[in-house]
């Protein structure tokens, strides 16, 4: 009844689920559907031992050395499906036959171990009732006489060292059975706050369910109110869209005629800039060149004197005509062409502002969302019709929420589980009382091989320390005797005990070993499930037990395995349990009317985007004017040279130290000296004239606007009009674009706007699958339940604490034979005899006593009677 509550309460989760063909479509705008509220489950179902768990792995290498067979799921399949007992010959079919003895093959370890612990119940109170009977007779050792050897010494050490360690290992036998029985009694009593734990996280599990149900049915109205707005805001989405398509084409025709734009106006500064630097320049070089011809005429006049006609100075005049020739500027830029026709072109290709113009185009593409805007004013009165469609839709969900009986299910649930928590609370208290009774068991049990153990520690402590190797066997002291009766005593109650402890040893092995090969590994590593998921198993007529007993249809592939996997990994109930099955969820979210409907209205769409005009032909024929300027018909290599020359063709101030120094070499008088004063003059005009002209800001800035003009109309000039010509091909090939096919643009981008409208809802089916599988009525407590009722309590509390606690007494329990031998024979060392061997100095040892003097011992016996005598 439980499980079909459960199942009807999760059942509507599947009603938010539409399932939608899966078909290749661009990537919508991302819905933002927050987190399923969820709450942490407390129930950590790992239990960790302890210390003890070292000696629960001893125990499980002790079962493997017993069962070291793996789970046999075929012979457990087969013994399920195979019917015993129907008929009298059922067990003596040949294949019953062969199952049984496969059955006794698998559990040939615990039956030998079983007969092995059944004989030890049978021969040890049959062994202690003989042993008596021939002690009562005086026979083995019941008589009270010990007879002298040469070895009695080492035959006591070692028997009291065979019985101390004997008895140390029934020691930590019963130590190991203690823990076991003080570890379970513990974990009972520590259960009843797992066992409300697991009941908090049912309660959290079914109340939670609703609120992340609700939350689902909610988020649809994020849905919806994200596509009424991209609908009531279709113009400037459609139409930025658009824009960002036709943008690729535009934009760069746009941005090259805007170049080219800013091109003219840098061409016409860097005319008026060649102009005005080669103006300047001019002007300081035709002063120079004037100064040089007037300094070169005086000098020349002055070396026509007669003065350098004698043959002292007429070799050092001829060296100085020679060199007048150097006395010249060296950049002459008056020779340069005039840029002033191409300047005055450029000024009126100006006169239409080409920026502008782009600029309108600019503008006029910007304008397209309002086009679109204007233009699909149709689907905005779609919008109301569309709105009562989304709607209704919800109004369904929410409907069909309401309709579904979720506050009765949860009731009933709650009933349940109240009930089932209360009749826990009720018993609890019943579980722990007969704990309580089988700790009391275990604890006697533990006590008797305690006293046992006292009887054997005092009769070697007594009888080691009262020994006194120089007395003789009649003469022992008291201390001595009581630690041999104190074995005797250990020996007598081990005879009495043992067989009852035995056959509580092998009552818990055989159950607690098979439980742990049998329940506790084959659920650890899943394959209990395996088993119980075979088909046919359960019930002869359903291929899958599960499916058949949820839905009443067995062919569903559903198993133990998947269902408990999906759980244990915090699953959603629906995707762990295949809900899927008991609703159709495609008669419930339909929206395909609503895609239908909204794609019928945006496929409808004409833009009309013929009124964009990029550039007018005014534009595009001030471009062409710019390209026929002339400016690439400028001699810049001319200009380039000119630059690079430096002012004069010899340096004036090494000229007029030369000139001085060959002055010098003249004879004394007024030729030297007019040489000597044309020396001046030059170097004045280097200082004057020249130095301003290569160091003066003026002409340095002259100098270097003109290069750096020229080297731009250089770079502007070259394949002007091939640039001028692509730039208006790429405008005029983006005009054809919006004018012709921005028809095609706009239907691609109106079925990618349908698309991502669609994709709202498809994100939210999306969210809701995921939402259900993963976060939705996680069923992590029921795979917590199952791992609480088997691996915890049943395998770890349980199984392992039993295992070890006939591990501890059972090993206890088989010492105890060492350990009455050795108890038996040390005892002898120990107790006070009623005679002892009699030694006669005349005879030889012939009457089979031992000579005297050999062993020099004293015998008050025998020397009393040779006094009577």
């Amino acid at each position: 009844m439980a499980v079909e509550l459960c199942l009807l309460l999760l059942l509507f989760c599947g009603s938010t689920i539409s399932e939608v063909q899966p078909i290749y479509k661009p990537p919508p705008g991302t819905l933002d559907f927050g987190f399923v509220p969820a709450k942490t489950y407390d129930t950590g179902a790992y239990h960790e031992p302890g210390p003890i768990g070292i000696l629960f792995k001893i125990v499980h290498a002790f079962l493997y050395l017993v069962q070291p067979n793996s789970f046999p799921q075929d012979l457990i399949r087969k013994l399920a499906q195979q019917k015993f007992g129907n008929t009298q010959g059922d067990y003596q079919k040949p294949e019953n036959v062969v199952l049984t003895l496969q059955a006794i093959y698998y559990e040939i370890g615990f039956i030998v171990s079983a007969a092995l612990g059944l004989l030890f119940i049978l021969l040890l109170p049959l062994v202690g009732l003989c042993f008596c009977m021939c002690r009562c007779c005086d026979n083995c050792g019941g008589e009270m006489h010990q007879r002298q050897k040469k070895n009695a010494d080492c035959q006591r050490s070692c028997f009291a060292t065979f019985l101390f360690v004997a008895s140390l290992i029934i020691s930590v036998g019963v130590l190991c059975a203690y823990a076991a029985n003080q570890h379970l009694t513990n974990q009972v009593r520590g259960a009843k706050k797992l066992v409300n734990s697991n009941f908090k996280d049912l309660k959290v599990f079914l109340n939670d369910t609703p609120a992340q149900i609700d939350y689902l049915v909610s988020q649809y109205n994020t849905t919806k109110d994200k596509a009424l707005s991209d609908l009531n805001n279709v113009g400037p989405l459609l139409g930025s869209r658009v824009q960002e398509q036709l943008g690729k084409e535009v934009r760069p025709a746009l941005d090259a005629a805007l170049t080219m734009a800013g091109a003219i106006r840098e061409t016409k500064e860097a005319l008026e800039n060649v102009s005005v630097s080669v103006e300047v320049l001019q002007e300081g070089t035709e002063r120079l060149h004037s100064n040089l011809t007037e300094v070169k005429t005086h000098l020349s006049n002055t070396l026509n004197d007669s003065a350098c006609s004698a043959a002292q100075a007429a070799s050092t005049c001829n060296i100085i005509r020679n060199s007048l020739s150097q006395l010249n500027i060296n950049a002459n830029f008056s020779g340069l062409p005039g840029v002033s026709s191409q300047l005055a072109k450029v000024n009126d290709v100006l006169k239409i502002d080409l920026s502008s113009l782009v600029q309108k185009g600019y503008a006029a593409f910007n304008d397209t969302p309002d086009l679109v805007v204007n233009q699909t004013r149709n689907i905005l009165s779609a919008v109301p019709y569309i709105k009562n469609v989304l709607e209704s839709i919800g109004s369904n969900i929410t409907t069909f929420t309401k309709a579904l009986p979720v506050q009765k299910i949860l009731a009933d649930l709650t009933i349940y589980l109240t009930q089932s928590e209360a009749y826990v609370q009720d018993y609890f208290p019943l579980v722990e009382q007969y704990d309580f009774y089988r700790w009391l068991g275990c604890l006697i049990l533990c006590c008797v091989l305690v006293l046992i153990l006292v009887f054997f520690y005092l009769g070697l402590l007594c009888g080691t320390c009262g020994y006194d190797k120089h007395a003789s066997p009649t003469t022992r002291g008291c201390i001595s005797n009581t630690g041999g009766n104190f074995l005797m005593a250990g020996v007598g109650f081990s005879f009495l005990f043992s067989w009852v402890l035995m056959i509580v040893v092998v009552l818990t092995f055989v159950t607690g070993g098979n439980v742990e090969k049998l329940v506790c590994e084959p659920f650890e590593d899943k394959t209990l499930f395996k088993v119980l998921d075979t088909p046919y198993l359960l019930n002869q007529h359903w291929k899958n037990y599960l499916s058949g007993l949820l839905f009443k249809n067995p062919n569903i592939n559903l198993t133990f395995e998947k269902v408990y996997s999906d759980c244990k990994e915090n699953k959603g109930i629906y995707t762990s349990l295949h809900l899927e099955h008991l609703f159709n969820i495609n008669e419930f979210l339909n929206v395909s009317m609503y895609t239908e409907d909204v794609a019928l209205k945006i496929e409808h769409i004409q833009i009309n985007l013929s009124k964009i005009i990029l550039l007018d032909e005014i534009g595009k024929e001030n471009l062409l004017n710019f390209s026929s300027s002339g400016i690439e018909g400028i001699n810049f290599a001319a200009y380039l040279t000119e630059i690079n020359k430096s002012v004069t063709k010899v340096d004036l101030l090494s000229f007029a130290n030369d000139l001085e120094a060959r002055a010098d070499q003249l004879p004394k008088g007024a030729l030297e000296n007019a040489l000597k004063g044309h020396a001046n003059n030059i170097r004045v005009i280097h200082n004057q004239q020249v130095v301003p002209l290569e160091q003066a800001m003026k002409y340095v800035k002259a100098r270097s606007t003109l290069n750096q003009s020229i080297r731009l109309l250089k770079r502007t000039s070259s394949e002007l009009m091939v640039k001028v010509k692509n730039v208006i091909s790429a405008v005029n090939a983006a005009q054809l674009l919006i004018n012709n096919n921005a028809s095609f643009v706009i239907v691609q981008e109106t079925k990618k706007y349908m698309d991502t409208i669609v994709g709202y809802f498809e994100q939210y089916i999306e969210w809701v699958k995921e939402s259900i599988a993963m976060e939705v009525a996680a069923c992590k407590p029921i795979a917590n339940v199952i791992d609480t009722a088997v691996d915890i309590f049943l395998c770890s509390y349980i199984t392992d604490s039993v295992n070890a606690f006939w591990f501890g007494l059972g090993g206890s329990s088989i010492f105890l034979i060492p350990a009455i031998i050795f108890a038996v024979k040390l005892s002898k060392y120990y107790r006070r005899m009623d005679t002892e061997d009699v030694y006669d100095d005349t005879e030889n040892g012939n009457n089979g006593y031992h000579k005297e003097h050999l062993y020099g011992i004293h015998n008050p016996v025998f020397t009393s009677s040779v006094e009577q005598w």
